[in-house]
């Protein structure tokens, strides 16, 4: 057996260690994915989907885009949402096409990749000496939100102190009619789980995204 030293590279994913913290990058990946569909040099942009978007399965006659492809982009990106829980809202939403995607979804998505172009050094954040160590969670959900079955998107987030550790953005399967033991109000400027549930504006999404944990890491 040889002593490796400290996890640097794990499956994609960038990994420094510090005295202080641990971090989690997908920088060399995102790349991967921005030129598998000649994005490489595209223009950045600052949020990964546009506010008050509505996507439907319809595509108003619009052509048809090439499946295998999409469905590629798709899973990649799906695999960078490990490290990026700013992007699971679109992600997920834009997961729902991959049956006959037209070009308006291809659009929608080549947004996700000028964002992450944008962002290429974000990861998360998670630091060794917590004076906490609670486990808190933030769920929320929109109302309806999906207009081809009206079934609503829910968004759930959980840290352990200050440190995220798992989220999910994904339709509802079925309608909720309890939740959990306990449930406390959390007011809307403070639900971090809000950027899980819709695509918001550019200084809120911003907000959160910071809020959340996600910062910009060294990577290689």
């Amino acid at each position: 057996m040889s002593d490796l030293g400290f996890l640097s590279y794990y499956l994609g994913i960038e990994v420094r260690q510090s005295n202080e913290s641990i971090t989690l990058c997908q920088a060399g990946y995102a790349r991967k994915i921005l030129e598998k569909l000649g994005m490489g040099e595209c223009n950045p942009c600052s949020i990964p989907m546009e506010p008050r978007t509505k996507m439907s399965k319809h595509g108003n006659g619009e052509l048809a885009v090439d499946k295998t492809l999409y469905r590629s982009v798709i899973g990649s990106l799906r695999y960078l949402v490990n490290t990026r829980p700013d992007i699971a809202y679109s992600v997920g939403v834009m997961s729902r096409y991959m049956e006959a995607p037209t070009t308006s979804h291809l659009t929608a998505v080549k947004q996700i990749l000028r964002y992450v172009k944008g962002t290429l050094s974000f990861g998360c954040v998670y630091k060794k000496k917590l004076s906490n160590v609670e486990l808190v969670g933030f769920s929320d959900s929109d109302m309806a939100g999906d207009i081809d079955d009206r079934k609503s998107t829910t968004g759930v987030l959980y840290y352990l102190g200050v440190n995220p550790i798992t989220w999910v953005s994904q339709k509802q399967k079925v309608v909720a009619l309890s939740s959990s033991i306990e449930l406390e109000y959390v007011n809307t400027d403070k639900q971090l789980a809000d950027i899980l549930t819709k695509p918001l504006a550019r200084q809120r999404f911003l907000e959160l995204r910071e809020k959340i944990g996600l910062r910009k890491v060294d990577s290689a």
